[in-house]
């Protein structure tokens, strides 16, 4: 079991350190950084752990997680800088920064990991997706694997892909969380009490996912098993598609994949 810093701990540096407790880590193993005496002293509470000055964090730690806004992510590295010793491995889930920022930043050959977690490591259902860089060997994606495999599920993919994970799965539960809003918004348009139209939809929600990773069927067999001839669900779908939902979801997660490029050419 490594010592693992993690720097800002935001929702979801505050979802890593969670999920590792959850997962048996001890509170020793854990250390977080914090911007206020205020949320240092949260934190301590909350979860039990060390809440440290950032450089003291940076020298006890086998493993660095970056977990600060991307657009602080260049300050804290400057600040930092004669606390790296390039041999722990450090991972950015700094949204839409590249490995080669970091990189450029730390001493020469540290290991750099490039993740892409998202919320739903808060119950160990993360979708986390990590890109090693140039001096990342296999033995620091495998440490990096063990962290956040506890969270969730984990993937390895080339960077070049990492702007269209966070338009999809970065971002993914928020797109879920707007269409559950509107469908317990038309159950109580319709009469049904709030709290049994959420019921309704958290339900469905969680057993259509479960279909999905369950099943082996794609999508579209799903739907269509679902869609009788002249029913009511394909009365819904067509309504769906009048509205041009499909095109919809296609042009924001575009939108979420272009502004993730955006965010690297701001700040790097």
């Amino acid at each position: 079991m490594r010592t693992v810093a993690v720097l800002g701990a935001g929702k979801m540096g505050q979802a890593i350190v969670s999920g590792l407790l959850r997962a048996g880590w001890s509170g020793d193993s854990v250390v977080a950084t914090a911007r206020s005496a205020e949320r240092a002293a949260e934190l301590r509470e909350a979860y039990g752990i060390r809440v440290e000055p950032n450089a003291e964090a940076v020298r006890h730690a086998d493993v660095v997680v970056v977990a600060v806004k991307p657009q602080d992510a260049g300050a804290l590295l400057e600040e930092l800088s004669g606390a790296f010793d390039g041999g722990a491995p450090v991972v950015s889930i700094c949204a839409g920064l590249p490995v080669a920022f970091f990189e450029k930043r730390l001493p020469d050959e540290t290991p750099v990991i490039r993740a892409m977690p998202n919320t739903p490591a808060l119950v160990d259902e993360a979708m986390t997706v990590l890109s090693p860089g140039t001096h990342a060997s296999e033995s620091h994606l495998a440490a990096v694997e063990e962290l956040f495999k506890p969270l969730g599920r984990t993937l390895v993919v080339d960077e070049r892909h990492q702007d269209a994970v966070t338009a999809i799965s970065g971002s993914g539960p928020a797109y879920f969380y707007y269409l559950a809003e509107a469908m317990t918004e038309a159950g109580v348009l319709m009469g049904l009490p709030r709290a049994i139209a959420k019921e309704l939809v958290t339900q469905t929600s969680l057993g259509a996912a479960r279909m999905l990773r369950e099943s082996g069927s794609s999508p579209v067999e799903l739907r269509e098993a679902v869609e009788s001839p002249a029913g009511t669900t394909i009365s819904a779908v067509r309504q769906l598609e009048n509205h041009r939902a499909r095109s919809a979801v296609t042009d924001a997660i575009e939108a979420a994949r272009d502004r993730a490029r955006e965010i690297a050419e701001e700040y790097a």
